[in-house]
C-alpha cells in the first residue's frame, strides 16, 4: 500500500510525495504542483481538499505503473495529456483558430523528428539541427518541391518553444531547451494597400453590388475591422444614432457547420470605432432590409438565427463561413478586373488611408485595436517614409538651382 505526504515548496507550490512498495525495498517519487488560483489559495479548506485530491491521483498513478517521471515523459506525451488540456484548449491562453493550427503543424513537422524524445533528453543542439533541417525542401509536406516559407519556420519555432515553455514552467524539465535557439528571421514585406484614388475606385465598383457586402468591405477598408469582427458583429453592438461599433465579438473559425466564438485578439482589440456619416446612414437601410428578410425567413420557417442578429449573413440568420468574405472580395477583385489584395490588405489600406489624410499613430492604434503603438508605427513605417519624401519634396522649388533658373529666366525677359 502506498503512502503520501504533502510538502510546501513555496507561495503556491507543494511536493507530493509517494512511496511504493514492500517494507524492504520503497518506491519514492515526487511530483511538484503549482496553484495560479488566487481564490483558492486564500481559502484553506478548499485549498487541502484539492492537494488531497491531487495526492490521491498521484497515489493511484504511482501504484498502477502509470506514472511517468517528468524528465522521462515524451515530448508527444506531454502534447497530449498535459499542454492541451491544461493549456491550449483554455481560450485565454490560444483562440480556437490558433489551437487548431497549432495542432497541425506539431501533427505535420514536430511530431515524427521529436515526438517520440523523452522530454529530459532532448537538447539545445536537437532543436538546433531540427530548426536547420526545416530550410531542407524535404521538410515540405504538401509534395511541392521547393523549402517551408521562413514565415512557416518561424510559426513552427514558435510553437515548439511554446510547449517547452510549459513544460519548464510546470516543472517537468529544469531548463528550456529552445533558449540557445535562435528565433529563425523573416524578412518583413510591405503590406499591400491602396491609396486614395484607388480607393475611390473600388468604393465605386461596390456601389454595384449587394448592400450587405458593401457594407462589409468598407466596414474593413474604412472602419479597419478584422474579417472575423465582421463576421461576429451584431445589431446589438451597433449604435445607428452616435455612428459607432463596438468589437466585442470574433468568429475566425468554423467547424462542423457552427462559428467558434470568441471575444476580441486581445483587450485593446476591444474597442468602439466611429464611422462616417454615410456609412452609418446605408446601414440604416440595410437594417430595415435585415428584418424584412428575418420576418420573410422566419414565416418560411427557414430562419437559423434563433436570437442572434447577425448583421451580415446569408439569408437564414447564421453566420458567414468564417473564410467566405475572402473568397467573395477576391471573386469580386477578379470580376471587376482591379488590383488585387488580400482582404486582411483592406485593414491596411485604412490605416494608409488615415495616415494621408493627418491622424496620428495613437488615433490609428486605437481605431485597429492594435495593443501598443510602436506595433502600429512598425506595420506602417514604410508609408510614413513615403509620405516623408513626398512631402520633402513639395520643396524641390526652393532648391538653389531652380531659384537660379528662375532668376536667370527674369533677368532674360528684360
Amino acid at each position: 500500500m502506498a503512502s503520501g505526504s504533502i510538502e510546501k515548496r513555496g507561495p503556491n507550490s507543494w511536493r507530493l510525495i509517494v512511496e511504493a512498495g514492500d517494507s524492504g525495498v520503497r518506491d519514492k517519487q515526487t511530483k511538484t504542483i503549482k496553484i495560479d488560483d488566487k481564490a483558492l489559495l486564500r481559502t484553506t479548506k478548499k485549498l487541502q481538499e484539492y492537494l488531497d485530491g491531487e495526492l490521491h491521483t498521484f497515489k493511484k498513478e504511482v501504484e498502477s505503473g502509470e506514472y511517468i517521471k517528468p524528465q522521462k515523459m515524451t515530448l508527444d506525451h506531454f502534447f497530449e495529456n498535459e499542454w492541451k488540456p491544461k493549456y491550449a484548449a483554455n481560450t485565454d491562453n490560444l483562440s480556437p483558430l490558433s489551437y487548431k493550427t497549432y495542432q497541425t503543424y506539431y501533427a505535420s513537422h514536430l511530431k515524427d523528428k521529436l515526438g517520440h524524445k523523452e522530454l529530459g533528453v532532448i537538447k539545445t543542439i536537437h532543436l538546433v539541427t531540427f530548426i536547420n533541417d526545416l530550410s531542407k525542401p524535404e521538410a515540405r509536406k504538401d509534395g511541392k518541391d521547393k523549402p517551408l516559407s521562413p514565415g512557416t519556420i518561424q510559426y513552427i519555432y514558435r510553437i515548439l518553444k511554446n510547449i517547452l515553455q510549459r513544460a519548464t514552467e510546470w516543472q517537468f524539465i529544469k531548463a528550456n531547451p529552445i533558449i540557445g535557439v535562435k528565433r529563425p528571421k523573416v524578412v518583413q514585406t510591405e503590406s499591400a494597400y491602396y491609396d486614395e484614388d484607388e480607393a475611390k475606385v473600388i468604393i465605386a465598383a461596390l456601389y454595384d453590388e449587394p448592400r450587405k457586402w458593401r457594407l462589409l468591405i468598407l466596414g474593413a477598408m474604412i472602419g479597419g475591422f478584422r474579417r472575423g469582427e465582421l463576421v461576429g458583429l451584431e445589431w446589438k453592438d451597433i449604435d445607428l444614432n452616435n455612428g459607432t461599433m463596438d468589437v466585442v465579438n470574433s468568429i475566425s473559425l468554423t467547424e462542423k457547420g457552427k462559428a467558434i466564438e470568441k471575444g476580441p485578439k486581445n483587450k485593446s482589440s476591444k474597442r468602439t470605432v466611429t464611422l462616417p456619416d454615410w456609412y452609418m446612414e446605408e446601414l440604416k437601410i440595410h437594417r430595415k432590409e435585415w428584418m424584412k428578410e428575418m420576418w420573410e425567413a422566419k414565416e418560411l420557417n427557414i430562419w437559423k438565427g434563433e436570437e442572434r442578429e447577425y448583421v451580415f449573413h446569408g439569408g437564414f440568420g447564421k453566420p458567414y463561413y468564417h473564410s467566405y468574405p475572402y473568397r467573395w472580395w477576391s471573386r469580386f477583385t477578379e470580376r471587376r478586373g482591379l488590383k488585387k489584395i488580400r482582404f486582411h490588405d483592406l485593414r491596411h489600406s485604412c490605416a494608409t488611408l488615415l495616415i494621408e489624410a493627418g491622424a496620428s499613430m495613437k488615433a490609428i492604434q486605437k481605431q485597429l485595436g492594435h495593443a501598443r503603438e510602436q506595433t502600429t508605427s512598425d506595420i506602417y513605417a514604410h508609408v510614413t517614409k513615403k509620405l516623408s519624401r513626398d512631402t520633402a519634396e513639395k520643396f524641390n522649388k526652393f532648391s538653389p538651382q531652380n531659384l537660379q533658373l528662375n532668376t536667370t529666366n527674369k533677368s532674360s525677359i528684360k
